[in-house]
């Protein structure tokens, strides 16, 4: 299997990204959450994450996504002075953590990604991720048919 090297994000395209408004980014990032992860999550997940804020910084990127599950789905909130969980690393890292390629134990400890906040509110979105299947976390996976490698155009 060909590893791949993911770069870290260029500098001048995180300043850029860095001055982006953080709500409409929030807002994409929740709908994917909700299409991508949300008819995956147990009812007692989707309990435990009711009416929760929970921050997710893409540190390299400068870029940060609040977010909540509210009934059925995750909606974008405002940025969240001191959110119930907040979670950090590069870009890189998350790509490598929902590949499966990195363990988040591993990247915690090295200090490569950060959670503050309610600890068991981590570790219950840590273990949800776990036992949910990694080809769910497949770019090409969310693509129309005709974009998908070896479909015929």
């Amino acid at each position: 299997m060909k590893q791949h090297v993911y770069p870290a994000v260029p500098a001048p395209l995180a300043g850029l990204l860095g001055r982006l408004p953080r709500f409409p980014g929030s807002l994409l990032f929740a709908a994917g959450l909700s299409r991508v992860l949300g008819p995956q999550l147990p009812g007692d997940v989707r309990a435990a994450l009711e009416g929760r804020s929970i921050s997710i910084g893409v540190l390299d990127a400068g870029v940060r996504f609040d977010v909540s599950w509210r009934g059925s789905r995750f909606v974008a909130l405002a940025a969240q002075p001191a959110p119930d969980l907040s979670i950090g690393a590069s870009a890189r890292d998350f790509l490598l953590l929902a590949q499966r390629r990195e363990d988040p134990d591993t990247l915690f400890f090295a200090r490569r990604l950060t959670m503050e906040g309610d600890t068991e509110l981590g570790l219950l979105v840590k273990n949800t991720l776990d036992a949910i299947d990694v080809a769910l976390f497949d770019p090409e996976r969310l693509l129309p048919a005709r974009w998908r490698r070896g479909s015929a155009m």
